[in-house]
């Protein structure tokens, strides 16, 4: 499957903190045998929030969403998921019933905002401090904290999506040729081989190639006996990547 990944926070994007849910989930995800096909970095703006949520719902990729989930008056990630959705914000009595449990009198006034969530919203455990995160639409909303976020993520993975074989790649370098040469070589392969990912990364520097290859699951040994044999009819030179 190709998943989606939404990282909200000003903080991530004035610098004030590094991302760290990109290289996780990609991790995660990848393990899984699925991919994390594309990944948006967003304000915590409502408008924003409330218009890309409402364009990634309309989708079918499954969505994870990092941040903005909290009771603090910048945290507008769970009345826009309600408002993208279409939805009323409700106060979920699992959600309620679990902060009351935690924080006691101490969960009012203000955390027990974090229990006002949009209708129809299921729960997503929290293994490190027992307050939920909340799923609707075919997204995950967690906490904008990776040490929270990945043990939930994988929480979400293991319970919800089937393990899948992993994608494997390999790839070959090919020099002496510029890139846009080997379109036309590029278009008949990846015409050939419609199960699989064909790439094409340019290295600079002093001695310029190209790594040319396939990433996929099933047919890439031959999609690769196909490459060599093709660069090798034109007469292109080649090496085998070093690792």
């Amino acid at each position: 499957m190709r998943f989606g990944l939404i990282v909200v926070g000003d903080e991530v994007l004035n610098g004030q903190r590094v991302d760290g849910h990109l290289a996780s989930f990609k991790r995660m995800i990848q393990a899984h045998g699925h991919e994390l096909a594309w990944h948006w970095l967003l304000p915590d703006d409502p408008e924003t929030l409330r218009v890309h949520l409402a364009f990634s719902m309309a989708r079918t990729d499954p969505v994870f969403v990092c941040g903005g989930i909290g009771a603090t008056p910048d945290d507008h990630t769970r009345a826009c998921a309600a408002a993208a959705a279409g939805v009323a914000l409700t106060r979920h009595p699992e959600a309620r019933a679990l902060l009351e449990g935690k924080f006691g009198d101490a969960a009012y006034p203000g955390r027990i905002l974090m229990a006002d969530l949009p209708e129809g919203a299921e729960l997503i455990p929290n293994p490190v401090n027992q307050i939920p995160g909340f799923s609707l639409a075919g997204h995950w909303f967690l906490p904008g904290f990776p040490k929270m976020a990945s043990p939930m993520a994988k929480w979400v993975l293991n319970t919800h999506y089937e393990r899948c074989a992993l994608q494997r790649e390999a790839s070959i370098e090919v020099r002496g040729i510029p890139e846009s040469g080997l379109i036309p070589l590029m278009r008949r392969l990846g015409a050939a081989h419609p199960g699989l990912s064909l790439f094409s990364l340019p290295h600079m520097g002093e001695n310029p190639y190209i790594l040319l290859g396939f990433r996929g699951r099933v047919g890439l040994e031959q999609a690769m006996i196909d490459l060599r044999q093709a660069l090798a009819a034109e007469s292109i030179e080649t090496r085998e990547p070093t690792r």
